[in-house]
């Protein structure tokens, strides 16, 4: 009836706030809020995330939003989900601007929101060693961190192994100033909780970071490297430490096949693993991978990484039929498969994988020009496929994509680019 507020009579306030929570987009959310005093009042306590990075935040503006949504858990700025590519800014992948954001402004963040589990702290150049311990002092209940383009130390990743026994996920991504000393002391410190790690363009992390993972983050199950710094001693001792391991990305230029024969070894629960701009690596490796190898005789010791569900390779000029051929018998619970620029890379492995990884769901075959026909005509006839990407394989025409029309009804995604068909 008019003049009756019916909704905020008839539903508590509980419910409205779950309303609030399944709302999206955000938009919505605010609109919503918009309706009356209530229902304002109601919307800043449901919050849980908050974003504060980019350009723009200052200090009194953290400390205002602290006051407003005192419940939220997760604060900070958008994560890049892969690193940076070589001459570009985080800031310019990520569309924003270096943050104003002060130690000050952290130590409110701490103060303000007291059930913060998760904080990204991205393109922060006002905030040092003082502000990342404060905050970690006041957070202790933290389970994920992400810095990138920050200017942290040694002292304050310290302080966050000492504080935040809790942490999960931990991203590390252009800080110039740490060394292996701080990730030495985190992982002494809550190592034992790490399920994943990202280290990236932190010039100053050797083979002593990754050995102090190996030896006190048993229960990692993600990590990305990006470092020319580390060498096969790093990845061998994660490989023998981290037993529970299920995702790997790699950009490490002076990694060679030893490194990868002892993942093939040890990380029986491997599901993921992706290979950037790798040189050094052959067939011999990913053999490993695939079977499992022991001394020179290449001895088949059972088995590897049977799990692995997705593979990506992507620039590895020595890599070719015979790896693809081991991966696929190897593991054969395969979904995903991406190969990009891969020179050595033919119609010989494609095929294994189509007559032996019948759950094959995503392949992308970009600039492989020794992929012919014949490949996509044993994917087809064989693998469930709902996304094909062959730009550029100049050696697939007509025959291919026909026998991916007939054979892959579910096909939702397809991109010939390049092709003469």
């Amino acid at each position: 009836m008019r003049g009756q507020d019916l909704i905020n009579t008839k539903l508590d306030d509980e419910l409205i706030v779950e309303i609030f929570r399944h709302l999206d987009p955000m938009s919505s959310r605010h609109a919503c809020s918009l309706v009356c005093k209530q229902w304002l009042g109601l919307e800043r306590p449901s919050r849980d995330a908050i974003r504060i990075g980019g350009s723009g935040i200052t200090d009194a503006l953290v400390r205002l939003l602290a006051r407003r949504f005192m419940n939220a858990q997760n604060v900070g700025g958008r994560r890049i989900n892969r690193p940076p590519l070589a001459g570009q800014s985080v800031s310019e992948q990520n569309g924003m601007g270096a943050s104003t954001l002060s130690d000050s402004g952290l130590a409110d963040v701490g103060d303000g929101f007291k059930r913060l589990e998760k904080l990204s702290l991205i393109w922060c150049s006002n905030i040092t060693d003082v502000g990342l311990s404060s905050i970690a002092e006041k957070s202790k209940a933290l389970k994920s961190l992400d810095i990138q383009a920050c200017p942290v130390g040694d002292k304050g990743l310290a302080a966050v192994g000492k504080y935040c026994t809790q942490l999960e996920d931990l991203n590390l991504w252009i800080c110039k100033g740490l060394t292996d000393t701080g990730l030495i002391l985190l992982a002494i410190g809550c190592g034992r909780t790490l399920k994943s790690l990202g280290l990236a363009a932190c010039a100053k992390i050797t083979n002593a970071s990754l050995a102090a993972v190996g030896l006190y983050c048993k229960s990692l199950e993600k990590l990305l490297v990006d470092s020319e710094f580390i060498h096969n001693k790093g990845l061998l001792a994660v490989a023998k430490g981290c037993p529970q391991l299920k995702s790997l990305r790699l950009q490490c230029r002076n990694l060679t096949d030893g490194a990868l024969q002892a993942v093939g070894k040890f990380c029986q629960f491997l599901e993921l693993l992706a290979l950037y701009s790798f040189q050094n690596f052959t067939d011999k490796s990913l053999c490993a991978i695939g079977k499992g190898l022991e001394n020179d005789a290449l001895c088949e010791i059972g088995i590897g990484c049977k799990d692995l569900q997705s593979l990506n390779l992507a620039d590895c000029s020595g890599i070719g039929d015979e790896s693809i051929c081991g991966i696929a018998r190897g593991c054969k619970n395969l979904k995903k498969l991406h190969i990009s620029r891969c020179p050595e890379v033919g119609t010989k492995g494609i095929i294994t994988v189509g007559q032996v990884c019948r759950s094959l769901t995503d392949l992308t075959l970009k600039s492989c020009n020794r992929v012919g026909d014949l490949a996509l005509i044993s994917v087809g006839q064989c693998c469930p496929l709902l996304h094909l990407n062959v730009n550029d394989c100049n050696r697939i025409g007509d025959a291919g994509i026909i026998a991916i029309s007939r054979g892959c009804p579910r096909l939702s995604y397809l991109d010939v680019g390049g092709l003469q068909v």
